[in-house]
């Protein structure tokens, strides 16, 4: 049997690595990687809002808030993953007993779609964060260190976001620089190994839908085909219980996925509509101010990333709802009126178990969905016009 890592997680597993979160491959190496990256970034946080300390000015609050957000987001999904990485290897320990039962070649063929799927969606988003973080780091190094200015510029070294660390920050600014790269790369990074290891495993679940819908059409086809005998009777049977059986599986395994990061998600959303809506303030803040059009920059980057997370996220969870309804529409559409009549009474059972809604809902608040996104986009442009509009 090939390992659930390389047959199906492979770009999971080198991401997860990466950050010292692979559930099959913690040693203390691995625990003292993450004790480090999770200083690194609670250091970051407590750095930038330390700055409301010091700071006279009011204003800043929503500039260090803005910023602070989406550092937040990283940090509670790299704590919740370290606490629920045992829950993690279960899942996967799930989820490869289910594949190595799968014995019919169309339906491993199923799983595989779906896995390159996930695939596609993991090297995207890689690409897009490396591609950001690189172009972050580099510019940043480029206007502080390489650009050759005038000896009397010293106030022009700054970063894109607010940090106090209590210290010379002109005299240890390289220090301090090496510390946000290390913050972005590492907040980066976590983002994307997590994001994309609930991604995958979402899809595997979708296919696993697809399954329940395959083995419907495959148990009724036997009648049509061939002639109604005791074996075909028996064959039939077997096939709709296979069908019911990975469908039961499929909704368990959201359900123990959506139970064990369900807190992990609800802080998310709060923090993920708290930066979408600081961060259009501080946008607008800029434009009318009229400031440096390169201080647009982060605010713009976390405003995007803010939307394209909660869209992969709901739009995930949209297509969870979709796959268990088409499981409905094949039940309902397959010529079951030609099956025996014990058949027919197992699938009137399945028609009544999934015409009940299956979501995943977060909190009882939030069910993923593209309705619960263009929500949550809509309330965050309604708090920003509200604090616009009594700034």
């Amino acid at each position: 049997m090939i390992p659930l890592e390389i047959q199906y997680f492979s770009f999971n597993r080198i991401l997860l690595l990466v950050i010292g979160l692979w559930p099959y491959q913690q040693s203390k190496l691995t625990r003292l990687q993450f004790i480090c990256f999770s200083t690194i970034l609670t250091a970051g946080v407590i750095f930038q809002l330390t700055t409301l300390i010091t700071s006279k000015c009011t204003s800043n609050l929503v500039r260090v808030l803005s910023s602070a957000s989406l550092f937040i987001v990283s940090l509670i999904k790299y704590n919740s993953f370290c606490i629920n990485i045992k829950a993690v290897k279960d899942l996967l320990m799930q989820f490869q007993h289910i594949c190595s039962q799968l014995k019919d070649k169309n339906e491993v063929a199923i799983i595989e779609e779906y896995s390159c799927s996930a695939r596609r969606y993991t090297i995207i988003l890689t690409i897009f964060a490396v591609s950001t973080a690189f172009v972050i780091i580099t510019s940043q190094y480029w206007l502080n260190t390489l650009v050759v200015l005038p000896k009397n510029v010293s106030q022009l070294r700054h970063l894109p976001i607010m940090m106090e660390y209590f210290i010379d920050q002109e005299k240890y600014f390289y220090l301090i620089l090496l510390h946000f790269s290390a913050v972005i790369c590492v907040g980066w990074a976590s983002i994307l190994a997590i994001g994309t290891m609930l991604i995958t495993l979402m899809q595997c679940i979708c296919g696993m839908f697809r399954i329940a819908c395959y083995r419907i059409k495959h148990a009724i086809n036997i009648n049509i085909r061939q002639n109604i005998t005791l074996k075909n009777k028996i064959l039939m049977t077997e096939g709709i219980i296979c069908a019911v059986d990975i469908h039961r599986q499929a909704m368990k395994l959201s359900k123990h996925l959506l139970s064990t990061f369900e807190i992990m998600m609800f802080c998310l959303i709060v923090c993920g509509v708290a930066c979408l809506t600081l961060n259009l303030f501080q946008i607008f803040q800029i434009a009318s101010s009229e400031n440096n059009v390169e201080e647009f920059f982060f605010p713009l980057l976390c405003v995007s990333v803010s939307i394209i997370y909660m869209f992969i996220a709901n739009y995930i969870g949209q297509d969870i709802i979709d796959h268990n309804n088409d499981v409905l529409f094949t039940a309902y559409n397959v010529q079951w009126y030609r099956a025996p009549l014990h058949i027919q009474r197992m699938i009137l059972f399945l028609l009544q178990r999934v015409t009940k809604e299956f979501t995943l809902n977060v909190g009882g608040l939030f069910s993923a969905s593209i309705e619960c996104f263009a929500t949550l986009v809509k309330s965050s442009v309604s708090y920003f016009t509200v604090i616009y509009s009594t700034r």
